[in-house]
């Protein structure tokens, strides 16, 4: 079984090097011209897909239905709020450099890249608070987030890989997934099995698909980036 994963490509705001989480921006010209590629190369090395998940942020949306035109394909799509970026509460919006500047570099890295540590967070009566958005309406409030850290990206990717992407694998259905940085950190964490420590050193390059190969437990066999 194969299952490819790419992470969406550059939004206006990384582009711009703000932090975005859920706030619900588009891609920049070259995140336009990096999914073109990406399904590009898909396209020539022989792939195909059945069925897509993505999350319900536009920037994702937007990769995927790029990639699946450059490939000249029309198939299913599953959106879920649980595919979506991490939620970095009161940093969304900032911007990196300043941040960085404000709070020191050993804070900066812990609200960035740390498995466990959570930025400062919003309040509900903030205009980020996701239960103002349509999207989101079908959320229960406990599954609202305020802010998150990867440890928490995690624990709402793993019951949709349980649940949604598993199953649709052991059917023999062929699958693409387009995340985000941190929601496909969680997956390779769960995927390979790798401690919060060296997932949060994972760097995950935008616009480049991600092939895991397994066996019929999902045990990953092999795993490589298109190139």
């Amino acid at each position: 079984m194969k299952l490819v994963v790419i992470r969406h490509g550059e939004s206006v705001w990384n582009k711009e090097n703000i932090f975005t989480g859920w706030v619900d921006v588009g891609l920049s010209e070259k995140g336009k011209e990096e999914a073109r590629k990406a399904g590009q190369l898909l396209k020539e090395k022989g792939f195909v897909f059945d069925l897509a998940h993505t999350s319900v942020l536009k920037r994702a949306i937007d990769t995927l239905d790029i990639v699946l035109k450059e490939m000249g394909l029309e198939i299913p799509v599953k959106h879920s709020w649980r595919l979506n970026e991490r939620f970095y509460g009161a940093l969304q919006g900032q911007n990196k450099d300043e941040i960085k500047e404000k709070y020191g570099e050993e804070q900066f890295k812990l609200w960035r890249r740390s498995y466990e540590t959570r930025p400062p967070a919003i309040t509900k009566d903030s205009e980020m608070y996701p239960a103002k958005d349509e999207k989101y309406k079908e959320l229960k409030e406990e599954e609202i987030p305020l802010t998150e850290s990867l440890k928490d990206t995690e624990a709402r990717v793993l019951p949709y890989l349980n649940n949604e992407i598993f199953p649709d694998l052991k059917e023999g259905k062929k699958i693409i997934v387009s995340a985000h940085g941190n929601s496909i950190r969680a997956m390779v964490k769960i995927l390979e099995n790798v401690s919060g420590e060296e997932i949060a050193e994972t760097e995950i390059p935008m616009g480049v698909p991600l092939v895991y190969e397994m066996d019929d437990n999902l045990k990953v066999i092999k795993k490589y980036y298109l190139e």
